[in-house]
C-alpha cells in the first residue's frame, strides 16, 4: 500500500472506532485524503493529463482562433519543413513559436536527415517529397540544439564501430563525417566541447545531405526552396541561425 492508502485506512478506522466524530471530522478526513492523494507521486494519471491538456488547447487555443482553425480545415500551406530533435526539452513550436500550419515538422533523434535511399530511407523521404513536391514548402530548416544524447552517442562510438543497439547507433552513423572532422579539428578540446561542436557540424552534414533528394536540389536550383541550419542552447537561452553556406548569424540570447 502506499503512503497516503495507509493513512486513509488509518482515519477509517479511527471513524468506526469514534461514531461520535460527527460529519465535521468525515468532512476534514475526507479533506485530507483528497490533500495526500494529490501530493503522491504514484498518483500520476496519463490519461487525465492528456484530458485535461486537450481542454486547456481548446479553451485556450482552439475556441479563441474560430477563423484559424476553419481555415486549416481547407487544407496547409506550411512555410517551413523543419528537422528537429525528439527530445522532450526542444519543441520547435515552443521554442520558435510556429503556430498551427506554419510548420511541417519531422523528429527523429538528434534531428538527422539521411542521404537519398528509397528503400532504407522511405519513410524520411516520403515526409521530404511531400513537403517540398506537394505542400510547396519554401524553406527547409535543421536544429541541432544543446546536451543532445543522440549526438553524445554517435561522440562515444568506438573507433572500431562496434554498437551496442539495435537502432540508435546505425542512426546517428548517418553524420559520421561530421564526428570524424570534430575529431580531427578539435582533439584539444574535452568531450563536453567537442560534441558542442557536433551538434552543429551534423547539421551541416544533414544539410548536404538533403541536396541528395532530386526534388529538393532541383527547388534549391530554382530559387524556390533555401536550406538553413539552426542550432537551440537550452542551457544559455540562444538560438544561432544560418544558411547552407554556413554562414552563421549574430547569435539572439533571450
Amino acid at each position: 500500500m502506499t503512503a497516503y492508502e495507509d493513512a486513509i485506512a488509518g482515519l477509517q478506522k479511527l471513524l468506526s472506532e469514534k461514531s461520535g466524530l460527527g460529519e465535521v471530522a468525515a468532512a476534514k478526513v475526507k479533506q485530507l485524503t483528497a490533500e495526500l492523494e494529490a501530493t503522491d507521486e504514484s498518483a500520476f494519471d496519463p490519461v487525465q493529463r492528456i484530458r485535461t491538456g486537450f481542454e486547456h488547447f481548446k479553451k485556450e487555443n482552439y475556441d479563441k482562433n474560430p477563423s484559424l482553425y476553419e481555415q486549416l480545415a481547407k487544407g496547409q500551406s506550411p512555410k517551413f519543413l523543419v528537422f528537429a530533435c525528439s527530445d522532450s526539452r526542444v519543441c520547435p513550436s515552443h521554442v520558435l513559436n510556429f503556430q498551427p500550419g506554419e510548420a511541417f515538422m519531422v523528429r527523429n533523434i538528434a534531428s538527422m536527415v539521411p542521404p537519398y535511399d528509397r528503400k532504407k530511407y522511405s519513410g524520411m523521404g516520403a515526409a521530404i517529397e511531400y513537403a517540398v513536391l506537394h505542400l510547396k514548402v519554401e524553406n527547409i530548416l535543421v536544429i541541432g540544439h544543446s546536451c543532445c544524447g543522440g549526438i553524445k552517442g554517435l561522440m562515444s562510438i568506438p573507433e572500431d564501430g562496434t554498437t551496442s543497439s539495435d537502432f540508435i547507433e546505425e542512426w546517428v552513423n548517418i553524420c559520421k563525417t561530421a564526428k570524424a572532422k570534430v575529431r580531427t579539428e578539435c582533439s584539444n578540446m574535452d568531450f563536453s566541447e567537442q560534441c558542442n561542436h557536433l551538434e552543429k557540424e551534423a547539421v551541416n552534414v544533414s544539410l548536404g545531405n538533403l541536396l541528395t533528394y532530386p526534388f529538393v536540389r532541383d527547388a534549391v536550383v530554382k530559387k524556390t526552396l533555401s536550406l538553413k541550419g539552426g542550432h537551440y542552447d537550452f542551457v544559455k537561452g540562444s538560438f544561432e541561425l544560418w544558411n547552407l553556406d554556413c554562414n552563421v548569424s549574430p547569435c539572439v540570447s533571450v
